[in-house]
């Protein structure tokens, strides 16, 4: 980690307590040792500003001195005079930990090889849950202000209750006159990549069964509820080589019928767009891949009732004739279903030669089809990607003047964070601050949102043990199994917030000509600085968030 996280605390003496259990309220930008006996100091915030709209977290922290003790929770409303914020507006639980490790970059190892540490994420709604001797737990709640509240300060209590005894504690919003709108009319382009074939797994229902898309739709309705721009579907069985624990399937069946023509049937395809698009999230579908990390094609074969593969590269006449039939079949479906200017062909950190290859072929059999991809800037096809992902080791290659033009073509530039950057990014060690930065630094960067290409590809036991064989703890996820949150989700949700409350206030001062009020904005985004992020992260965002709240 960059900060150490357990440092002296003078006394608990004088908190609130009752039956050795010892409250105080913490902050959201620290993960709370989970050690037994370990010290803490802690900044307490009881109080927050928001826009109508807008969701806020707060940190209560709770520590017991004495044996296990079964301690419970009650979220009351907020009241401001006459008007109310629900009760049922008020979200969140005890943080738990899970086992995390260290930055180790990119690189297949043994599971704990780099050791084995807990960390407070996942946002558990056990209620009541039970503490364990000299030990403490962040009680973590997320308030949705309505979008029509009543400007005001609201306030509100925690109620904590544990053998017997109760006690509360108050917190207040300040809600301002300004209102955030609803997640999907947010500008950010948000796109982590979805994988339902973990859920099953989980869940232990059948591949693409209704007790599939049921247990599905809470985990895709938090995505939408954070802006998700973006359905990830799959064209081919594996398109990565299988290298998450659920690897990916086809939503596409492809069959070699006798005769020897083809047939591609997009049943589940479609089914999974329409469900998507159901909970919410309908701007954009990628389809991964025509170029698989292991350039091989699995088939269905008639003659021999069973499954072929193909080998064959970019540029072979067997990979434009075994695609082009294909993409020729994908775009009349799309048109029939009136979703072809909303699909993308999708790539994923490929080579030059290869991308002109496929983009050949792709202009070829179906004309018009867009493309996007995450990887690395080459000015050769930059024209062809509609929807371009950088990795954040490279997107200094965004110019200024590439950005507006490409904005004005009605094309997006996002960037990407995966193994390769120790920060900022979203593992289970990261600072949470970090995961609002991520947001601030798309502004300040001029950049439309951010992608990153796993929302639950879980591992074996993920509610236990984040670690993976291949990245840093906690890259191949951010939501856990049953829809439960993270510390990581809810503040990179605060910092999308962030980004668009700037982009309003900013459109506001252009188009009234208040070339004051642009100054002033500028000035903000200005100290977001990511030079500064190995240890002011938690500042930056901090400042940003109140500048904002104040303008």
């Amino acid at each position: 980690m960059k900060k150490s996280i357990i440092v002296v605390l003078a006394t608990l003496c004088a908190l609130p307590s009752f039956a050795q259990i010892a409250t105080r309220w913490g902050n959201v930008d620290t993960r709370y040792p989970v050690e037994a006996g370990a010290k803490i100091a802690t900044e307490g915030i009881n109080s927050t500003m928001a826009w109508r709209g807008e969701r806020v977290n707060l940190q209560l922290l709770v520590t017991n001195s004495s044996d296990s003790t079964s301690v419970n929770y009650y979220f009351s409303e907020l009241k401001c005079g006459k008007h109310t914020i629900p009760s049922t507006n008020v979200v969140g639980g005890f943080v738990q930990p899970v086992i995390t490790d260290k930055f180790t970059g990119c690189g297949r190892h043994e599971v704990d090889a780099y050791g084995s540490n807990l960390s407070a994420d996942r946002i558990t709604d056990t209620n009541p849950t039970v503490i364990e001797p000299n030990v403490s737990r962040g009680l973590w709640l997320t308030v949705q202000v309505p979008q029509d509240a009543t400007p005001g300060t609201y306030t509100g209590y925690v109620e904590i209750e544990a053998n017997g005894s109760k006690s509360k504690h108050k917190y207040s919003i300040k809600v301002l006159e300004r209102t955030l709108p609803a997640p999907a009319q947010w500008r950010f382009h948000l796109d982590f990549w979805q994988n339902p074939y973990a859920v099953a797994r989980v869940h232990n229902v059948d591949l693409w069964s209704q007790e599939h898309f049921d247990v599905l739709r809470p985990y895709m309705k938090k995505l939408a509820s954070a802006g998700q721009k973006v359905i990830t579907a799959t064209l081919i069985h594996k398109p990565w080589n299988g290298q998450t624990y659920d690897h990916f399937g086809s939503m596409v069946t492809w069959i070699r019928k006798i005769d020897g023509t083809w047939l591609y049937d997009f049943t589940i395809f479609d089914r999974w767009v329409e469900f998507m698009m159901q909970c919410g999230i309908d701007k954009e579908i990628t389809c991964f891949s025509m170029i698989p990390w292991h350039l091989t094609f699995r088939y269905y074969d008639q003659a021999s009732d069973g499954h072929k593969e193909l080998k064959c590269t970019p540029g072979d006449e067997a990979y434009e004739k075994f695609w082009g039939g294909m993409l020729n079949a994908f775009s009349a479906h799309l048109k029939a279903k009136g979703w072809f200017d909303k699909t993308f062909i999708a790539m994923d950190e490929r080579s030059l030669a290869q991308m002109q290859a496929a983009i050949k072929v792709i202009n070829k059999y179906a004309p018009g089809m867009k493309i996007s991809m995450a990887g690395l800037y080459h000015p050769e096809i930059e024209a062809d990607i509609t929807d371009y992902c950088l990795d954040i080791e490279t997107y200094h290659s965004y110019t200024p003047e590439l950005l507006a033009r490409r904005r004005a073509e009605g094309k997006i530039s996002t960037y990407y964070t995966c193994c390769s950057a120790e920060y900022p990014n979203l593992f289970t060690f990261t600072d949470p601050a970090d995961a609002e930065f991520i947001a601030l630094e798309a502004l300040a960067k001029d950049l439309d949102g951010y992608l990153r290409w796993a929302y639950n590809s879980w591992t074996e036991e993920p509610e236990l043990d984040s670690r993976f064989t291949a990245w840093p703890a906690g890259d191949t996820y951010v939501v856990y199994p049953f829809s439960i949150s993270s510390v990581r989700w809810e503040r990179l949700v605060q910092g999308i917030q962030q980004f668009e409350k700037y982009k309003i206030l900013l459109d506001e001062a252009e188009r009234s000509g208040n070339k004051q009020r642009v100054a002033r904005l500028q000035k903000i985004l200005s100290k977001v600085d990511i030079s500064k992020i190995a240890n002011e992260s938690e500042r930056i965002v901090k400042e940003f968030r109140t500048s904002i709240n104040r303008f």
